[in-house]
């Protein structure tokens, strides 16, 4: 009796054993059979011309992967009241330690600055007046911005930052602060150390 119970058991083991093989192949009958693997997603590869890895990789070489900028950007016309000129003011952060919040733009927008202005405050205690943030462009990784993980905030009126849609203008708005301010500022900062 304890032959035939082991003999059985054996029997059982070798059964499971096979059908098991058979659904990891593939061979076996369709309940059983395992679904089709997916097929490994593969990485998106980065144009060479792109700012955001530029950015990154001169800022990992040069840097030691960390970087506390502040820079004046462009002049724009406020359309709800033509005739008055604002400057946006950026404090760019970027540590290559952490994932989220490793790479982002702070914009602040002042009153178009006159000469001497200029002369007499350096752009941290123009974007410290500037008080508060109106725009934050958050980015994970190199590529275009608006991929998966990047982050826009936009303050509308008075209210403060929040979420919103990247938009094409959103997109051109960040490619040209990276291409005109934030990349030239860092590249002409690497090439005087």
């Amino acid at each position: 009796m304890k032959k035939n119970w082991t003999s059985r058991l054996s029997r059982l083991i070798v059964v499971i054993l096979v059908f098991t093989a058979m659904d990891f192949t593939g061979f076996g009958p369709g309940p059983l059979r395992a679904a089709p693997r997916k097929k490994r997603d593969k990485k998106e590869t980065v144009s060479a011309n792109d700012p955001t890895a530029k950015l990154y990789k001169l800022l990992d070489e040069s840097f030691g992967g960390k970087l506390d900028l502040y820079l004046l950007a462009d002049i724009y016309s406020d359309p709800s009241n033509p005739g008055q000129e604002y400057q946006r003011v950026v404090r760019v952060v970027y540590n290559k330690d952490l994932f989220f919040g490793r790479f982002t733009i702070h914009v602040r927008s002042v009153g178009k600055m006159d000469p001497a202005q200029l002369a007499t405050y350096s752009p941290q205690a123009v974007f410290n007046f500037g008080g508060r943030d109106t725009q934050e462009f958050e980015k994970i990784n190199p590529g275009p911005f608006g991929t998966t993980g990047d982050l826009f905030l936009e303050a509308v009126d008075d209210r403060p930052l929040a979420a919103s849609p990247i938009t094409d203008d959103v997109q051109q708005e960040y490619e040209m602060l990276m291409t005109k301010y934030i990349l030239p500022a860092v590249q002409k900062q690497a090439a005087g150390k």
